[in-house]
């Protein structure tokens, strides 16, 4: 297993560098129409989406140091922080996204970065199949004595493969989605073995028309002190 996820790493970082060159000539760049800017945007946006996953793929691989603590995360902070970052990305196509906070439990225990990206890889994935008439759903709410955030889109069917691998917790590699375009196997992976880190359930229901991933934590007994 680490062996494969040290092949994964290698392929990362070989790709890292070219992507950060692109992301800097894209900022020097300027266009002499609004074409260019769209082209130059374009090509931030992707680069700082591969750089993220690169990096999300190292911390996959310094998982077992455990180095990464565990402590109080606001969650609402966390998945406005997500949604600011995403705006930013993707633009308008933000506009897509419905976001509803539910829970009055305020504090989950996790680690701030692997939740970040927990929430951030279910969005990305799902912000591809939503417009202003079908919109992407974020929901956070109680469930007993755990918070669950909740990411529904109206793509494509998962693959029943893919979600009974979600279902079973054996999501021990990237796997493509054929059936899914635009979704990364990359982002679920990375999802998977951050949620698994933190002790948290990671799940999925498939729909007639689309799919909710979801991610259920432990509140923080220190929520009564907010």
């Amino acid at each position: 297993m680490n062996e494969e996820v040290d092949g994964i790493l290698l392929v990362a970082h070989e790709l890292k560098a070219p992507l950060a060159v692109m992301r800097q000539l894209a900022f020097v760049f300027e266009g002499a129409g609004a074409k260019d800017e769209h082209v130059r945007a374009e090509m931030i946006r992707v680069s700082e989406r591969a750089i993220r996953q690169v990096n999300d793929l190292a911390r996959v691989r310094r998982l077992e140091d455990g180095l990464f603590t565990m402590e109080p995360v606001a969650v609402r902070e966390v998945c406005d922080a997500v949604s600011h970052e995403l705006s930013y990305l993707l633009g308008n196509d933000l506009g897509s996204l419905d976001v509803k906070y539910k829970n009055k439990s305020r504090l989950v225990i996790a680690n701030r970065d692997l939740l970040y990206s927990v929430v951030y890889n279910f969005l990305l994935n799902a912000i591809h199949y939503s417009d202003d008439k079908m919109k992407t759903k974020m929901i956070v709410s109680d469930k007993h004595d755990k918070v669950k955030i909740v990411v529904r889109d109206y793509g494509p069917a998962l693959p029943i493969d893919i979600w009974r691998k979600i279902k079973s917790g054996r999501v021990d590699k990237p796997t493509s989605m054929a059936m899914r375009p635009g979704s990364s196997g990359v982002g679920l992976y990375i999802a998977s073995k951050f949620s698994e880190y933190m002790n948290a359930n990671i799940g999925v229901v498939r729909h007639r028309d689309g799919t909710s991933f979801y991610i259920e934590l432990m509140m923080s007994n220190q929520a009564s002190l907010f």
